[in-house]
């Protein structure tokens, strides 16, 4: 039997897994409900209960949303990974931070001084966060199909397109998909297109 893990972005659940148990009728689903949120301990987190899935079952397929995706390919799973779907996937954190950092208008100094700054849209900017990401290039083997909304806030089409060209994976665009796919349009496009590409 195969197994599809959920891995949520940002303010998701693993309970979001339910929805794409129509979609893979004959495989177990299940969300993966991580306790930490930076790369190298939710990574870890995947990592372990990713190993422990791959032990017990035929194929091991991942789901994965926003920063779930992210936190995914730091997790050095590829080896228990048969095939991957991502949704609206971060497949650039320096260049998202580095975003970030513009609309709070932080320098790199200021944050390298300070090590972490709070800003008025809700995200901490962690000088420790940034230094990871630089020295640890994502590397990820795992064939992989993306879901990517046209009017995605947080990555441009141009970042999404070379990240789908270096790794071999397929790229299917919404156009009128948003970061967060959630409306009955969004959602059935979505439907269609993991029962198109799965």
């Amino acid at each position: 039997m195969d197994i599809v893990v959920y891995v949520h972005g940002k303010g998701g659940s693993a309970e979001e897994a339910q929805h794409y148990r129509k979609i893979f009728p004959n495989a177990k689903v299940q969300g993966l409900d991580y306790q930490t949120f930076t790369p190298w301990e939710t990574g870890k987190e995947i990592r372990e209960t990713v190993r422990e899935f791959y032990k017990k079952y035929d194929n091991v397929l991942l789901i994965a949303n926003s920063i779930g995706a992210f936190f995914s390919m730091c997790g050095g799973i590829d080896s228990y990974i048969k095939q991957a779907y991502f949704i609206s996937p971060v497949v650039d954190m320096e260049k998202l931070i580095m975003n970030m950092m513009k609309w709070a208008q932080v320098t790199e100094e200021e944050l390298k001084d300070k090590g972490i700054i709070h800003t008025e849209f809700g995200e901490d900017l962690s000088w420790e966060y940034l230094s990871y990401v630089r020295e640890h290039p994502l590397n990820w083997t795992v064939p992989t199909q993306i879901l990517y909304g046209g009017r995605d806030e947080l990555t441009d089409y141009a970042t999404m397109r070379i990240f789908a060209e270096e790794h071999g994976a397929g790229l299917t665009v919404m156009e009128d998909g948003e970061h967060w796919f959630h409306t009955d349009e969004q959602m059935k496009f979505l439907d269609d297109w993991l029962l198109r590409v799965k």
